[in-house]
Parts: structure tokens; C-alpha cells; sequence
């Protein structure tokens, strides 16, 4: 079957928060693991989707990852400035990866974007270890911007989050 990107339903976010919290630890993204404070953010779907875009690439009825589509500034945005929209937590199952489910999610955001009323850009920020999304982001345009990047948790020195842009 062909992957379909759509927006979450509601009976969806435990599922969706479920694969990217297990995308996160089993990647080793965080530091603290089963015990990392960040772990209740990204399995809270419901929160990110009540004041952004929560997208999920499905095939048939199998949930195969998610995107947050965050439309401009306000309490989901991390760094997107007046006139950018941001993408955050998009995390693909591992038993999903390399189908392009990710790609689709990144190009469903790229063309939400593109429908915003006064965007100029997509911003998004990624550890240094993911490795395949910043090829997916290569791919599709963005560029590295070394000078936005920043340290969500100040006290931890080596957590410095890398940013990327694509200026539509």
C-alpha cells in the first residue's frame, strides 16, 4: 500500500506518543532514558496537537509515524521566529524506517508552510546524531544555521541542538 499523510485523530495521539517516545530511547536521545523528563513531552501528542498541526503517515490502518507542524511563534514553538513555522518531534517506528515516511511527513510540512499566509521559512532543530533526518533535510533543501543552535536543557553542556532552515 501507498503512504498517506493526514492529520492525527484524537484516538491516535496514545499510539503516535507511544512510537515517538520508543523512536527517542530506542535511538538513544536521551540521556536519562525511561527516566528522562522529556519522555512525557513527546509522548504528549494531545498537548502539541491542541496548538499545532499533529500529521501522522499511516499504511492502510498501520501508524507508521508522526510530525508536529507547528504554524508560527507561540507555547509549541522551540525557535521558529514572525513569518517561519517549525517542525518538531517527527519520529518514524523503527520496524516503518526507510520507506519514506518520513521524507513525506518533512514534504507535508514543507507544503503546509508554503499555504501559511506570510512564511518565509521552515526552521527545525535535531541532535547531532540524527543522522537520517539530516540527510532527509539535506535533501529537500535545508540548510544548517549554526548560529541558531542551542541548548534546550542549560545545565547539560553537551546538548546542543543543531538548527536547519528552508526559505520558501
Amino acid at each position: 500500500m501507498d503512504i498517506l499523510i493526514r492529520r492525527a485523530v484524537p484516538t491516535e495521539y496514545e499510539d503516535l506518543g507511544t512510537i515517538t517516545a520508543q523512536a527517542y530511547l530506542q535511538d538513544g536521545l536521551l540521556d536519562y532514558g525511561e527516566t528522562d523528563p522529556y519522555l512525557a513531552v513527546l509522548k504528549d501528542v494531545a498537548t502539541r496537537a491542541a496548538t499545532a498541526e499533529v500529521l501522522v503517515a499511516v499504511d492502510g490502518d498501520h501508524l507508521l509515524g508522526g510530525v508536529t507542524f507547528v504554524p508560527g511563534p507561540g507555547p509549541v514553538a522551540d525557535i521558529a521566529r514572525p513569518g517561519e513555522t517549525e517542525i518538531r518531534a517527527l519520529a518514524i517506528a523503527r520496524s516503518a524506517r526507510g520507506r519514506g515516511a518520513g521524507e513525506a511527513l518533512v514534504r507535508a510540512c514543507i507544503d503546509r508552510a508554503r499555504a501559511t499566509e506570510g512564511c518565509t521559512a521552515v526552521v527545525l532543530s535535531t541532535q547531532p546524531s540524527m543522522h537520517a533526518a539530516h540527510r532527509i533535510y539535506q535533501r529537500l533543501g535545508f540548510t544548517r544555521t549554526p548560529d541558531r543552535d542551542w541548548n534546550p536543557v542549560p545545565h547539560l553542556d553537551d546538548l546542543t541542538l543543531l538548527t536547519y532552515e528552508l526559505t520558501l
